[in-house]
């Protein structure tokens, strides 16, 4: 691991809000009583597979129950050596870290580390990472969140397999494309999130690229 796990996520976003340009101002895209918009129903499916040392073949949000409560979940290090991305912000000691598109459009802010500051639900990691994405934007609440995040997949273990299920929060602020995705594991009480903000980049290109390169490993 070449990164550092936070203990903390508070201390992670107030790092993170300082230096977002658009931060501070995403909640305010975040109505109180938001519409309910209409679109499809994801339902996470379990895999049938066989898990590997106790950790499931693939990473919907019912698959994290299956976690043992002694599993360690980092982000991998797929951008490091990447030669269309570069270190914009070293890792800070507290599971945030943020690198950039080698271009300087776009950003991506991550972090890592227990969420112990998140009222999460035990069981119900979907509920749970939409109180990570409130906490990460602030000043709205969780069932605000709900009605306006989708759900995506992030990376597991490997680039290029897609099979962690978690949310998502998009919008523009000026100039500002930016998105915001998020995962809780109730099982172990962690949280991964990471934060695209582009100015003239495709924030959904590099998010797809984040999910190709820098995959969400989970080990026992």
């Amino acid at each position: 691991m070449t990164r550092t796990s936070g203990g903390r996520l508070a201390a992670a976003i107030i790092v993170g809000v300082v230096a977002l340009p658009l931060s501070g101002c995403l909640y305010a895209q975040i109505p109180a009583d938001p519409p309910v918009v209409d679109g499809p129903t994801i339902t996470p499916v379990p895999s049938d597979e066989p898990a590997e040392d106790g950790i499931p073949a693939t990473m919907s949000f019912a698959d994290g129950a299956d976690l043992p409560s002694t599993a360690y979940i980092q982000w991998g290090d797929g951008l490091l050596f990447d030669d269309g991305w570069k270190s914009v912000a070293p890792d800070d000691g507290n599971g945030g870290w943020t690198d950039g598109t080698i271009d300087d459009t776009c950003t991506a802010r991550f972090w890592q580390g227990l969420a112990s500051d998140v009222d999460m639900t035990p069981g119900d990691d979907e509920v749970s990472s939409d109180a990570v994405l409130a906490q990460v934007v602030g000043g709205t609440t969780s069932a605000s969140v709900t009605l306006l995040a989708t759900t995506v997949q992030l990376g597991y273990q490997t680039g290029g397999t897609p099979l962690v299920d978690a949310r998502q929060l998009t919008g523009t602020r000026d100039g500002h494309d930016w998105s915001i995705t998020a995962r809780a594991f109730t099982a172990t009480g962690a949280g991964v999130f990471v934060i695209v903000d582009c100015v003239g980049g495709d924030v959904g290109a590099v998010f797809d690229e984040i999910v190709e390169k820098n995959a969400i490993i989970i080990t026992p």
